[in-house]
């Protein structure tokens, strides 16, 4: 039988992108997984957009497939809150349906942020599916036929593989599909910086072997199950951002790696789902946040150095002299103090 996966979908007001994401999910190759979709309390009509495609009802026009009418309907089974976290199997019907006609939806009752949002998918997965593998993918991100044949392929090769990535392009760069975000990430501990390999690069065969790396993009990630057992799940203090680079040194420190896989592809939006300001906070309170976790002193003395020597009037600079933005400089202020102040 083939390894079951279990694929949480994080949906938080945008059932546009959300539809589209599912509609090329329902197209892949891989026979055995099942989709779970949690939606962090959206306020737009996602529930309901997501049923009518579901139902058959909204047609999904993009350029990367064709839309597929005879997955339709879906049947969509809905848990309620207090079963999220039980060890029953699922129902009968919807263990003999295929694959592409399933799908979970969880509606979690406020905005969890990205790692609790998932977490909260991860664990009715773990307690309910008891999946092989855990994909977490982005809403607004399209995939290819063979990315999960291709990134469970990589991680069978060695238990020790906790997780792998695929080659991430951005959706429309320019008009291009060929323009990398994403082909492995390294990580400086001295300057506190995480770099995407390859990002704004076009693919011309520069980055297609498989390689270790220091940390997956949390936008598509297959996990093991196993590792998880040991390292837990994704730490909810961070919210969202720098969740997946502390998931993988925490997997790096447990004895595990990350894997790029560039024959698994994907095309990424890129942050449609939040705001800049949010993306500013976080970015910054989450960074002061984990270099305390993980980085040694003299690591964290290079990176404060750094920061507030260089990087900090840089930045100032751009959202005050050049945007005049005092907006966007605030959320930054906050961010790292409220990161130099968590537990």
């Amino acid at each position: 039988m083939d390894t079951n996966v279990s694929i949480i979908i994080l949906n938080w007001n945008g059932w546009k992108d959300t539809i589209e994401c599912l509609e090329s999910l329902y197209q892949i190759n891989y026979p055995n997984y099942d989709v779970i979709v949690v939606d962090n309390a959206s306020k737009d009509e996602s529930i309901e957009k997501i049923r009518e495609y579901c139902e058959g009802q909204i047609k999904v026009n993009t350029n990367f497939f064709k839309y597929q009418r005879d997955n339709k309907p879906i049947t969509i089974f809905e848990p309620i809150k207090n079963e999220l976290e039980n060890t029953e199997k699922l129902r009968k019907d919807y263990e003999d349906l295929p694959s592409n006609k399933k799908l979970i939806l969880i509606k979690n009752d406020k905005n969890y942020g990205f790692a609790e949002g998932n977490n909260i998918g991860m664990r009715y997965a773990l307690n309910v599916l008891n999946p092989h593998y855990i994909l977490l993918l982005n809403n607004d991100t399209v995939v290819d036929r063979e990315f999960l044949s291709e990134l469970i392929e990589i991680a069978k090769k060695d238990k020790k593989i906790g997780f792998t990535g695929p080659k991430i392009y951005f959706y429309d760069f320019k008009g291009r599909r060929d323009v990398i975000d994403f082909a492995g990430g390294s990580f400086n501990f001295w300057l506190g910086k995480p770099r995407h390999i390859g990002q704004y690069e076009v693919d011309n065969g520069q980055y297609d072997e498989v390689r270790e790396i220091s940390h997956v993009d949390g936008s598509c990630m297959l996990v093991k199950t196993k590792m998880i057992e040991k390292i837990g799940l994704l730490n909810p203090s961070y919210f969202t951002y720098w969740e997946e680079n502390d998931w993988c040194i925490r997997g790096y420190n447990a004895g595990y790696s990350s894997f790029y896989v560039p024959k698994a592809i994907i095309w990424h939006k890129i942050s449609a789902s939040s705001t800049s300001l949010a993306k500013i906070y976080y970015w910054f309170r989450n960074q002061f946040f984990f270099m305390r976790q993980h980085a040694s002193k003299l690591q964290i003395f290079t990176f404060l150095l750094y920061f507030f020597v260089f990087y900090f009037w840089f930045k100032t600079g751009t959202f005050i002299v050049y945007h005049r933005d005092l907006k966007s400089f605030k959320c930054l202020l906050k961010g790292v103090k409220d990161g130099i102040n968590m537990a």
